[in-house]
């Protein structure tokens, strides 16, 4: 049983007032349920793309053999004497055939009809679904020349994601975590459906832009508001539901997309709940742990007394509360007086930070192991579509694949601790891209497995390094660090849509890239403190000390323990 803050009037900590009213009560589960939502839209505005910029199958419309391209046949009896085949497997050209011989009858078809020797190209397509739209086929990007447009649209959105971390991280940690998820959120919907009316490709990858620096940041802003309403021994669990969200999300669009063949109206699907969800997510709670980090004590009393309300718990006690207010009050007026009678601003925190050596170095090998997830992942993920086979079976395939490490990343964690199992999951992920560059890729259902496998153990990575992220940084600056972090990874997601270019180059180079990137991060990961069951760190003092408390934190996890978040 928990001693009573009433009980112990000479020290009262915000953790001991949580205990109060309830860790993990009917509050906490409606604030976090109610923060999958931001989930749900992220996954979408991540992975949208992949479907309203997919390429399409598509040939040469032949008009000495077929009357009309919007009624013809994909791939009728007579298509290999008109067009080339190529690829394995065989498809048919998408913008060349053979040159017609002129012949007194029209639609007689046979190799005497084409001169197989000459090749020339076409500005008339026959779709493999004449249902399925994308702006392949609305603004006309057809052909090879104009499979950069294609390709840029993923880059553009993850460029777009790089500038909204830089921007939502440092507004999160200045005006709160709560107003900038109902922002991203906000905005990114509604920018979204406003892409769904674009008339051109400009308009189109202007507004993709756009929308990825409002819509993508909602998920990062979603789990530091869980991660901080929750006690250390929840955070896995809490990730765990987090992760088992956003695979399902992707799973739903992919079905979606399956449903709704055309772009425009697969949009307005997807992002007008978002518009919706609004008044929902306003009556979510600020962070009380970044509250008190703005000297805004008032506001943490209210919000606590409201989780004892809402969890059936008796109010705190009001000198509990006052006694709390007056050490917080303490403890700032001490910080301040160290700092010269102010309180350090955000652009000072960081050149304080510039000082330690061992913290740059941290956010280096941070930011490099977010590069390498995010290249990875959103590389394999986009690749599932070109796999044999239907391409959005294939995509809910490789989405659901996510779900096993998410739901074994509790007791992975906790058995094996944050560094052992970043390090192993980067590791096996890159040996299973490199293992399916070698002869096992020539048998189907091995090189499928392979990738399958290497999907999984990044997806465990990924999982992982959000957690790791969260708790190697101090709370004033964690949102912040967290976001320059996935910036960072931001530049592996905008290299995995030029992936399809990269291969024209030299057919092995992704799978080469992801597997020795993978193993070089599992390796550097190493050099990451571990923080099984650590206190959150607050200050940068106590962020640089958990290198000294190493061995400490080993011990703990091996044991299972875990200590209150600071």
């Amino acid at each position: 049983m928990s001693k009573s803050p009433a009980s112990a009037p000479d020290r009262v900590e915000l953790d001991d007032l949580l205990e109060e009213v309830g860790h993990f009560g009917p509050f906490q589960l409606w604030q976090c349920t109610l923060l999958l939502l931001p989930v749900i839209f992220t996954a979408f505005s991540n992975l949208c793309y992949v479907f309203t910029a997919g390429d399409l199958h598509y040939r040469c419309h032949v008009p000495a053999c077929e009357n009309a391209s919007t009624t013809a046949l994909y791939t009728p009896d007579w298509l290999r004497d008109a067009v080339p085949f190529h690829g394995k497997p065989e498809l048919p050209a998408k913008c060349d055939r053979y040159h017609v011989i002129p012949a007194s009858e029209d639609f007689v078809c046979d190799a005497a009809r084409f001169n197989q020797s000459a090749i020339e190209r076409c500005s008339e397509f026959v779709y493999a679904d004449p249902t399925e739209r994308t702006i392949v086929n609305d603004f006309n990007l057809t052909c090879e020349e104009n499979l950069w447009k294609v390709t840029l649209v993923g880059t553009v959105h993850s460029i777009g994601q790089f500038v909204s971390l830089a921007m939502s991280g440092i507004i999160s940690d200045r005006f709160g975590r709560r107003w900038t998820l109902l922002l991203c959120v906000g905005v990114g919907a509604v920018l979204a459906i406003i892409r769904s009316f674009a008339a051109s490709y400009g308009a189109f990858i202007t507004l993709e832009f756009v929308e990825a620096m409002f819509g993508s940041t909602s998920y990062t802003t979603a789990f530091i508001l869980s991660l901080e309403l929750v006690e250390p021994r929840l955070r896995v669990i809490v990730k765990s539901v987090i992760l088992v969200a956003y695979a399902l999300a992707e799973a739903v669009l992919g079905l979606l997309a399956m449903t709704f063949r055309d772009w425009r109206t697969l949009s307005i699907v997807l992002f007008v709940p978002g518009v919706l969800s609004i008044p929902l997510l306003y009556t979510t709670v600020e962070s009380v742990r970044w509250l008190l980090t703005k000297d805004r004590q008032s506001d943490v009393v209210n919000i606590l007394q409201r989780v004892a309300k809402a969890n059936g718990r008796p109010p705190l006690p009001n000198s509990t509360l006052d006694e709390f207010y007056l050490q917080q009050r303490a403890k700032l007026d001490a910080e301040q007086a160290a700092d010269g009678g102010k309180r350090k601003s955000f652009l000072q925190l960081v050149g304080e930070t510039c000082q330690h050596r061992r913290l740059l170095l941290r956010i280096a090998n941070c930011a490099f192991c977010w590069f390498t997830n995010a290249m990875v992942y959103y590389g394999l993920t986009l690749n599932s579509v070109t796999l044999a086979g239907d391409k959005y079976s294939n995509f809910i395939f490789i989405t659901l694949a996510e779900i096993p490490p998410s739901l074994a990343i509790n007791f992975i964690l906790n058995r094996f601790g944050r560094r052992k199992t970043q390090c192993g999951s980067l590791l096996l992920s890159g040996l299973f891209c490199l293992l399916a560059l070698t002869a096992l890729k020539d048998i189907t259902w091995l090189n499928v497995s392979l990738f399958l496998m290497s999907k999984m153990a990044i997806s465990l990575s990924f999982s992982t390094l959000y957690i790791y992220t969260a708790e190697i940084f101090p709370t004033n600056l964690r949102q912040s660090f967290i976001s320059f972090c996935s910036m960072m990874g931001r530049f592996g997601s905008m290299l995995a849509p030029q992936m399809p270019l990269l291969q024209t180059l030299w057919a092995p180079l992704p799978m080469v890239l992801f597997g020795s990137v993978a193993v070089l991060s599992g390796i550097l990961i190493l050099e990451f403190p571990e923080t099984t069951g650590v206190t959150l760190p607050n200050t940068l003092e106590e962020a640089i000390e958990l290198h000294s408390r190493r061995q400490r934190s080993a011990d703990g996890a091996e044991k299972g323990s875990y200590s209150s978040p600071g």
